[in-house]
């Protein structure tokens, strides 16, 4: 019997390994792309205005709802949804080597169209393995492979944004590309390897239609999760956008924040969200909404009382691991409560729409705490960001009570 339940956990770690493997393909390119060609362009004098183009490879991953009904009307079975995943990181890769042979300082707009195709193909992607997770585990299960996509986009984040930034000093543009698209090649390894993926065929006559994005909002009781969607992680986003150059107006220089920001944050966020995944199974997605949130409440008002007194690097570094170990806990919630809102055959297109929603939120408080914070300083940005958080708490007391 003992030997029979090992095996079984060896065939659910390896599972959860290749989903680790598909969301860490996902992101070390375009966590490189994006933070290398803002400062490759900055090097070689590129205008802010060309630089601030860089926006529109994010468009992809807003905009991927609108394909996402397709992905789920043509993948019936689990050979459907690897051989969608394969040929669109194989596109993905083909894309970057592109990329990688082409110059920064002459061709630069041929190398963002290229990004923009790029991210469409790894959209593609992602599309398909979120819906694989959400058929292949149920109940309290889908924590794990939620933690395999939070921690994996943060490993990915982690690396994209700061090894390779080194290795790129050293061995140059095309290495780094040609080397990127090899590895989304091999994290495709796992998947092909892959045997133990199951769930029962799709209902034809149930298949996504091209507009079903939109009749996600029509559903019975949708909208108290959408709301949830957009006050849970609003608190945060008012801060994590202007934590950089609050950093800098606290005197850090580019290097102290690159160790703070990028290496202590992500890693904070990457160990979080893997713990968070297991907590949220064990104590189920109520709870976990209730306790995550006050987590969230925490770190807020922790950085409105740094505006009160004398800053140091120990109570930064402190404050820096309290805000992203909140987000990286949040970032497993949104999704376990993502994936309990799924229709039988649009899976991707559900769950896809409701991550856009968070992206959406995210972008538009980026905006307003940038605002709040030019007009009334870092304090009154902070009390923002705990007023947020507070609605959010008493939203979820509020709202989930009966999820008890």
């Amino acid at each position: 019997m003992r030997q029979k339940d090992n095996t079984l956990y060896r065939a659910e770690a390896l599972t959860l390994g290749t989903f680790f493997c598909l969301y860490v393909a996902q992101s070390i390119p375009s966590s490189f792309l994006s933070t290398a060609l803002q400062v490759m362009m900055r090097e070689q004098q590129f205008s802010l205005s060309s630089i601030g183009l860089l926006q529109l490879v994010k468009l992809p991953w807003i905009l991927k709802f609108l394909w996402a009904p397709l992905v789920d009307r043509h993948c019936l079975t689990v050979r459907d949804y690897k051989r969608c995943i394969i040929v669109s990181e194989v596109i993905y890769a083909g894309l970057l080597c592109a990329i990688g042979l082409l110059q920064v300082s002459s061709d630069i707009y041929l190398i963002l169209g290229l990004i923009i195709l790029a991210l469409i193909a790894s959209g593609t992607q992602d599309i398909a393995t979120d819906s694989l997770a959400a058929l292949s585990y149920g109940g309290r299960d889908k924590s794990l492979v939620n933690t395999m996509q939070s921690s994996g986009s943060f490993a990915g984040t982690l690396v994209g944004s700061g090894l390779l930034l080194v290795v790129l000093h050293r061995y140059g543009w095309q290495v780094v590309l040609l080397c990127l698209a090899l590895f989304v090649l091999l994290a495709l390894v796992p998947l092909g390897l892959e045997r133990q993926i199951s769930f029962e065929k799709k209902d034809p006559k149930r298949r996504a239609g091209i507009g079903d994005f939109a009749l996600f909002f029509s559903r019975k009781g949708i909208w108290r999760q959408v709301l949830f969607l957009l006050l849970f992680y609003s608190g945060l986003m008012a801060i994590l956008p202007m934590l950089r150059p609050w950093l800098v107006d606290q005197g850090f220089d580019m290097g102290s924040i690159g160790i703070l920001s990028g290496l202590l944050g992500t890693g904070t966020a990457f160990v979080s969200s893997l713990a968070s995944g297991f907590v949220v199974r064990r104590i189920g997605i109520y709870r976990a909404r209730k306790y995550f949130a006050t987590l969230i409440l925490v770190a807020t008002l922790y950085f409105l009382t740094l505006t009160q007194v004398e800053v140091s690097t120990l109570l930064v570094s402190i404050g820096v691991m309290l805000l992203w170990a909140a987000y990286g806990s949040a970032t497993v919630v949104v999704y376990v409560s993502s994936m309990e809102t799924l229709r039988a055959g649009r899976e991707g297109t559900d769950f896809t729409v409701q991550i856009v929603i968070t992206h959406l939120c995210g972008m538009g408080m980026a905006i307003l705490g940038g605002v709040v914070a030019d007009h009334t300083g870092y304090s009154g940005l902070f009390a923002l960001a705990v007023l947020l958080a507070l609605i959010s708490l008493i939203y979820i007391h509020l709202v989930f009570k009966n999820e008890k």
